[in-house]
């Protein structure tokens, strides 16, 4: 199945976690909602780390979807991984395995993101039992 649309972001920077702030890393809250095939919300957390190399860094992140799929009520969690190397992007955002619940239970899948002019679209890739 293919879901597509797009969403809307809040990022929130956020106090690095006592300890750790000599790593210097980059902490921020997410929070989205989708408008399209998937109508739902989402809240996260992102840690990222940059470079001394211009155009090079890197983040993680998860964050808890909930709302309607294809009209399927339930919730599910997607795993973040972006780099940048030397201004090339890559980014991989997959389902976290047996995250989802309601009628999303047993969802799969790999989710793209593209931004154009501003604009956040998404586009889904998923499957369910």
């Amino acid at each position: 199945m293919h879901a597509s649309g797009t969403f809307d972001v809040k990022l929130a920077p956020q106090p690095a976690a006592p300890g750790i702030e000599p790593a210097q890393l980059g902490r921020m809250t997410i929070d989205k909602q989708f408008q399209g095939d998937l109508q739902a919300s989402s809240l996260g957390e992102m840690l990222s780390a940059g470079t001394v190399v211009t155009g090079s860094a890197g983040y993680v992140a998860i964050e808890r979807i909930s709302g309607a799929l294809h009209g399927r009520q339930g919730s599910f969690v997607l795993m973040h991984f972006g780099l940048m190397d030397r201004g090339t992007p890559s980014m991989r955002v997959t389902v976290v395995p047996d995250s989802g619940t309601g009628e999303l239970a047993g969802i799969r899948g790999e989710l793209t993101i593209r931004i154009e002019r501003g604009q956040h679209e998404y586009g889904f890739d998923y499957e369910l039992p």
